[in-house]
């Protein structure tokens, strides 16, 4: 099975301090990266990670707070001076289009050696902004103190698996793979037709992973993410400074775990931490009394989805 994964380049503090960085995850699966939210030294982190700048063809940003965004100029700076010529293309809400294009032309005056497109998104729907052969990203509307968007990266449904014994077994020739793997049976030479359901065993389910940085607690987001593989999930505060949370728009470790439990999620990733916090372990205990299949997110962690 190909690996779907998440890289922390960042697990997210609210305010960068100097044993956290700032929101900045890659999300790998089958062979692409995709970036979600770029703080401050995302070009650093992603070379400490060992992943490939070559392979990073989008970047996703759920809002314009700096410390989900401040790292943007800087990775497309050191993209251009590694030679790139692929396009980069960015995805985030319409408001930074013309900060971005400033940028581009005050500093590079345009001329990076590749193409920047600009996708804007609609904070304010759930659809999908992302298609591939093997993957959909859609937006997931947050409610923080400017438009903010999560993402949700759904695989799409796997083949089956080809039964080899069966294969060898019947001598199918290795040309008819696909076409058994796409639903066909196959007739032999004497007329007896083996059945499809014969040859395969059920392919591996497909995995799915939302990114949900910065909101408020919405009771009702476990609907748009029912049934979630992994889930991230801003916990920026515990309990005891809830007044906090519905002041500034973000979410106790508690709530998270609720969202968690909820959606019938099977892991779940906290992270966005207040700075207030010298050990994130009260922010864990907290979620694990809702939902104990909870983890704390750090640094050059890889996590399985």
């Amino acid at each position: 099975m190909e690996p779907f994964r998440i890289h922390i380049l960042g697990c997210g503090s609210a305010l960068p301090t100097l044993r956290h960085l700032p929101s900045m995850q890659v999300v790998e699966c089958r062979g692409k990266l995709f970036m979600v939210d770029c703080g401050e030294g995302a070009q650093v982190q992603l070379r400490r990670s060992g992943l490939s700048f070559e392979r990073l063809g989008h970047i996703f940003i759920t809002h314009l707070h700096g410390d989900h965004c401040f790292g943007l100029i800087g990775i497309i700076s050191t993209f251009g001076l590694l030679g790139r010529t692929a396009p980069l293309h960015i995805h985030a809400p319409e408001a930074l289009r013309p900060m971005l294009q400033a940028q581009l032309e005050l500093f590079f005056n345009y001329d990076i050696g590749y193409q920047v497109d600009f996708h804007a998104v609609d904070t304010t729907k759930q659809q999908i902004i992302y298609e591939d052969h093997s993957l959909t990203i859609e937006t997931i509307p947050l409610e923080h103190r400017m438009p903010c968007a999560g993402y949700l990266f759904r695989e799409k449904p796997l083949l089956p698996h080809i039964r080899r014994d069966m294969i060898d077994m019947y001598g199918i020739p290795t040309s008819q793979i696909n076409n058994i793997k796409a639903g066909q049976g196959y007739m032999l030479a004497d007329g007896t037709h083996i059945p499809h359901e014969k040859l395969v065993t059920p392919a591996d389910a497909p995995r799915s992973y939302a990114y949900c940085s910065d909101t408020r607690y919405i009771p009702e987001l476990y609907k748009k993410i029912t049934g979630i593989d992994t889930l991230y999930h801003e916990s920026t505060y515990a309990e005891d400074k809830k007044e906090s949370a519905i002041k500034y728009f973000h979410s106790t470790a508690l709530q998270a775990a609720q969202v968690a439990k909820d959606a019938n999620a099977k892991k779940l990733l906290l992270g966005h931490y207040s700075a207030r916090y010298n050990n994130e372990n009260v922010l864990l205990d907290e979620a694990k009394k809702v939902f104990p299949n909870t983890f704390l997110t750090n640094e050059m962690q890889v996590i399985d989805v």
